[in-house]
């Protein structure tokens, strides 16, 4: 049977959440749009952390384990910047620049030496997690950090039925459809983006044309590090930087990326959408067994489409 296409495949994996929300809604519309909106806001920044993942394993096929780390560097980084200079703004640009220099010393040193070999990229990838791991932990200790974003962004803002709801989470929403348009963008519409996709599918081909790879792939490293680093901080002022977020943000990043596809922005998008809201559902209605949602999803989606909502053949 073939697959539906694009829009079809949008509209099978959003059905059982369609259910779930008109049962839902029908019981307590308030606890309901409470817990749609902490699903779209969280969802947001899944995808921030998950589109630079989604570079870096979904279209260059590096398995980067340490990308969770990236996330937790990036957010240090930028709490420490911007404790110092009082300016939330370059504690964001150094976070992401921080990770964006980190990500590309692991593929000038590590990744270009082990092109297609997922499992010695995974262990060496471990491995550096865990060091750095420790070495944050050194430097920063256990404490648990928040960066203060900027006034304007504190405060509520009204909205129907739920009435309050924190403005810093509907901007967390508005940076994660900007990044997704650019990302789109920077794939599709740009030579550096296409350069991207043609070295992924025919490297050889590419460098025979003059292209020099190493350089291509640093770039694209360094972006999708550098969103890491940039989520880190967002989410950091969000919610907080403790030790163990770089692990739960790289497992985020990987269901996030396996449900919705290998190498695809809106694939991305959906997935972390689709986590994002079956983790705020579980937490408002079966907060026992909520967990269990996330993976029920992973499953269902890796027995009937292991390829991903929106992965190719």
């Amino acid at each position: 049977m073939k697959w539906p296409r694009h829009r079809d495949r949008a509209i099978l994996a959003a059905t059982p959440l369609v259910v779930v929300a008109a049962w839902a809604c029908h019981h307590d519309t308030r606890l309901f749009v409470a817990a749609t909106l902490n699903g779209v806001t969280l969802a947001a920044l899944y995808f921030l952390v998950a589109s630079g993942f989604a570079l870096i394993f979904g279209l260059m096929r590096n398995v980067n384990l340490a990308h969770g780390s990236l996330y937790l560097l990036g957010a240090y980084v930028g709490y420490t910047v911007g404790d110092q200079t009082g300016s939330w703004y370059l504690g964001v640009v150094a976070g992401a620049l921080g990770a964006a220099v980190l990500g590309v010393v692991l593929q000038v040193s590590v990744f270009r030496f082990m092109p297609g070999q997922e499992l010695r990229q995974a262990l060496v990838t471990v491995a550096i997690s865990v060091v750095l791991a420790d070495l944050m932990m050194w430097v920063w200790g256990a404490d648990i950090y928040q960066l203060d974003p900027p006034e304007w962004m504190y405060g509520s803002s009204v909205l129907p039925i739920v009435q309050h709801y924190p403005t810093y989470r509907l901007i967390l929403l508005v940076l994660a459809v900007a990044v997704g348009g650019g990302l789109w963008l920077l794939l599709n519409r740009t030579r550096i983006g296409m350069m991207i996709r043609a070295g992924v599918d025919d490297r050889m081909m590419l460098a025979a044309t003059g292209v020099n790879m190493q350089f291509v792939f640093a770039v694209t490293f360094a972006i999708g590090a550098g969103l890491a680093g940039f989520a880190g901080v967002i989410g950091g002022s969000a919610l907080s930087i403790s030790p163990g977020e770089d692990t739960r943000y790289l497992l985020a990043s990987l269901i996030v990326v396996v449900v919705g596809g290998l190498g695809s922005v809106a694939g991305t998008a959906v997935g972390a959408l689709l986590i994002g809201l079956s983790e705020q559902y579980g937490l408002a209605y079966a907060p026992t067994y909520g967990v269990l949602f996330t993976f029920l999803i992973m499953v269902a989606t890796l027995f009937y489409r292991p390829q991903g909502i929106f992965g190719g053949r």
